[in-house]
């Protein structure tokens, strides 16, 4: 069985950053912040077994250059773990995605909702080991997610 030794925090937002630490104390779990967007990940090559991204991809605004930084900390074999939100397959409800997409990224911290995830992972890459995909509760335009685990190998 697997065990975590140490967890680090990647997040350009105080506000976000104060709210994990409260709940990281909370929770009992150290937890090194770094107060950057993952275009630049400020740690050497191949270090990390594992990276965990949640709703994030949609409002980084180079997301392939912060993928690709994901994969260069990665070690050879190391994984992403990702739940997103993303471009519904549906065509009606993309071409809506489509038409939000502008105004929803001024009001939303820049959130992207055409971002097609399982692609981008695999253009930095990533081999996609796991993937679901399904509408969430609510507006369709705003509730398509992927989650799964993406593999690097070297």
């Amino acid at each position: 069985p697997e065990s975590v030794e140490r967890v680090w925090g990647l997040d350009p937002s105080l506000e976000l950053q104060q709210r994990a630490r409260s709940r990281a104390a909370a929770a009992g779990v150290e937890v090194e912040f770094v107060g950057l967007s993952g275009e630049e990940i400020p740690i050497e090559s191949e270090f990390f077994d594992t990276v965990v991204v949640t709703y994030t991809l949609c409002s980084i605004p180079d997301v392939s250059r912060a993928l690709g930084e994901m994969a260069r900390v990665l070690k050879s074999g190391g994984r992403v773990l990702f739940c997103e939100h993303g471009i519904a397959p549906d065509s009606h409800v993309s071409r809506r995605q489509q038409a939000f997409d502008p105004w929803w990224s001024r009001i939303a911290g820049g959130c992207h909702l055409t971002r097609p995830v399982p692609e981008l992972l695999r253009r930095a890459g990533f081999q996609l080991e796991e993937l679901s995909a399904a509408y969430l509760p609510g507006p369709k335009a705003l509730t398509y997610n992927y989650w799964g685990v993406a593999r690097i190998e070297r």
